[in-house]
């Protein structure tokens, strides 16, 4: 397995030109604007391609006219002498120096309708693009954002906040610019290479043939450069999302940054990720200080042969100079692409190293997901069993949990307790499906949780876990974020009964106070009461509280507590507590250690069979008196 994983990191390392093409494939949504750039692309070049024949056409009607008024203006007895060795007539001569103004005009104002033609459609065409790339970016990043919200929590175990940000953002705009610039330069420069190499070669073989050697070698360049380039762009990308990671755990943490005097080794930090990303980008600058300058020289190259294999042909008459000015132009159309070689390649190379770094989420399998032919799990009454339950993270290390059993009747309150570590947090994650077992079985209703599908067995939980995420926008919004249709009433019910009404009423806007990001307008405990009003407005039949009490007060926890008590009649309960004082009203008492069951009954049983439960209870008393002193006195 590891072998075969080998290969994958590698192709991730260097850049998966299959990742590009399947990101070109979101143009498939934007059917319509596609046609219309791609169309206009084609029309536009069209013009372009005509422009070189008038200029041929106009020459000729210069130098026909020239060469006829010379003849003209010989004595008549020599006019026809002179005609004969021009290759023409006198009464040729005549109708091309008179018809040699109306040609010259006629074609100058072609040329003019042409690039007038030309410029409209090239902007029917840019524009088109652009709304065309925007509508890819759109999508792909519903589809990343859609992505993160299904995938398991094992993988955000695993990755940083920082480098999904920027795959949704910035690798997503490096593929945007590759649709938006580098894909129409590229079928531009595609269209303009083949169309103008078969006009030449219609026109003049023998000098297409001379600057054909050329073409093989920029394409060996192309491809050297483009294979160097990617595993580069894909380590700036990650470089930069060390940096962006940096600046995201530092304004998130901003308060204990200057709590603990760390911003000059936060700002040396942040300056070390700095200079290795601009040093992997010099590194990138420096391959392009070669390219660019080797491409030019290229095209220079085709330029001296062409001059040499022309003169060669126009000394003896062979071709004339409009044919000669018409053969150079067409030629730019060869070398113009070549030109553009170096600004595709870091287009493209970019491009593929980010749609790689998009795909590897796009394409990421979750831990937990429905099982084929999964059910919806019926209304639940609440009744929750462990069978054997073994747990490690990764599918590797040491078991966090270890052969774990118990079940739990429906009303039911059930009490964890145990030190940090034993293994209370997993036992709360397997119920709701954050993650699975690694052996054994977790029932609810006598139905394996494995069977049904994850939004039916979600939806009826209520869960508090330890540490509180409030959204951006009101109070009222957070509370009723699991049911957005409740009404105020029913969001003020559920406040009361969290103990958080009464502060919120304080507010001069009440309900419709905002949280500020992350909650940032709120202590610690009116979060944690606004968390727990949020899934008590849910009426669930099953409730779990991760340490709901740990933020608050001995006073308010105590209001917390017998609003809880009340609320959590007909309903079943995981209660995780540190303090013992919570959970001795528990029908059942389950004590970890490292991992294991190691005690489990009620507070009274556990007193007298569990001595880690009695020195827990012993030590905690101690602990809590004085503080509980000071409450009552207060």
């Amino acid at each position: 397995m590891q072998a075969a994983a080998q290969p994958r990191r590698q192709g991730m390392e260097r850049g998966n030109p299959g990742s590009l093409r399947r990101a070109i494939g979101y143009l498939s949504k934007q059917r319509r604007t596609t046609l219309l750039a791609y169309g206009a692309l084609v029309i536009a070049t069209i013009a372009q391609l005509a422009v070189p024949n008038l200029v041929q056409n106009m020459i000729n009607a210069i130098t026909q006219g020239f060469a006829a008024k010379q003849i003209l203006q010989l004595p008549a007895f020599a006019q026809g002498a002179a005609a004969q060795l021009a290759g023409t007539t006198v009464e040729n001569a005549q109708s091309a120096y008179s018809n040699a103004e109306s040609l010259l005009i006629n074609a100058v104002a072609i040329i003019v309708v042409f690039a007038v033609l030309r410029a409209v459609f090239a902007f029917i065409q840019t524009y088109m693009a652009e709304n065309t790339s925007q509508g890819a970016a759109f999508h792909m990043r519903n589809d990343i954002f859609s992505k993160i919200q299904r995938l398991s929590f094992s993988y955000y175990d695993r990755t940083q906040t920082g480098q999904l940000m920027i795959r949704a953002t910035d690798d997503v705009e490096k593929v945007r610019l590759f649709i938006a610039q580098g894909l129409i330069m590229t079928v531009q420069a595609f269209l303009l290479l083949v169309v103008t190499l078969i006009i030449l070669l219609a026109t003049n073989w023998r000098l297409t043939l001379a600057i054909l050697p050329i073409l093989p070698i920029a394409l060996v360049v192309f491809t050297i450069f483009g294979k160097v380039s990617q595993p580069l762009f894909i380590e700036v990308q990650k470089r930069l999302s060390v940096l962006n990671t940096i600046l995201q755990e530092n304004v998130a943490g901003i308060k204990v940054v200057k709590a603990f005097v760390r911003e000059k080794q936060e700002q040396q930090r942040f300056a070390n990720a700095n200079a290795e990303l601009f040093d992997q980008q010099m590194r990138i600058a420096r391959i392009f200080s070669v390219l660019f300058p080797l491409i030019f020289v290229l095209a220079n190259l085709g330029q001296v042969v062409i001059l040499y294999f022309a003169g060669q042909q126009i000394i003896p008459g062979d071709i004339g100079l409009g044919e000669y000015q018409s053969f150079t132009l067409y030629l730019m159309y060869v070398f113009f692409p070549l030109g553009q070689l170096g600004f595709i390649i870091s287009l493209m190379a970019q491009a593929a190293a980010s749609a790689t770094r998009i795909f590897e989420i796009l394409d990421a399998e979750s831990d937990v997901k429905n099982k084929p032919g999964a059910i919806d799990l019926p209304a639940i009454q609440g009744a929750v069993e462990f069978k054997d339950v073994t747990f490690r993270y990764f599918s590797s290390g040491d078991n966090v949990l270890n052969q774990v059993s118990f079940k739990a009747e429906p009303g039911q309150t059930i009490a964890l307790l145990g030190a940090t570590g034993s293994g209370k947090t997993t036992i709360i994650n397997l119920i709701p499906r954050f993650y699975d077992a690694t052996e054994g079985t977790v029932l609810i209703d006598g139905h394996d949780i494995r069977d049904v599908t994850l939004d039916s067995l979600r939806s009826q939980i209520g869960i508090v876990l330890q540490e509180t995420n409030l959204f951006s926008g009101s109070i009222r919004d957070n509370i009723a974020y699991g049911r957005p249709d409740a009404t105020l009433e029913q969001v003020v019910a559920a406040a009361k009964a969290a103990a958080a009404d009464d502060f919120v009423s304080e507010f001069p806007e009440g309900y419709d106070t905002p949280v500020g990001e992350r909650g940032s307008t709120l202590s610690g405990g009116q979060k944690q009461r606004i968390a727990i009003a949020r899934a008590l407005l849910l009426n669930p039949k099953l409730l779990i509280l991760d340490d709901s009490t740990s933020a608050v007060d001995f006073t308010t926890e105590r209001r917390i507590q017998q609003a809880l008590d009340n609320l959590m009649q007909g309903r079943t309960s995981f209660v995780i507590a540190q303090r013992i004082s919570t959970v001795q009203a528990a029908d059942q008492i389950i004590v970890l250690d490292k991992g294991k069951l190691v005690a489990m009954g009620t507070h009274g049983q556990l007193m007298e069979t569990s001595p880690i439960y009695a020195e827990i209870y012993n030590s905690q008393l101690v602990e809590d008196a004085p503080a509980e002193a000071v409450s009552e006195e207060a």
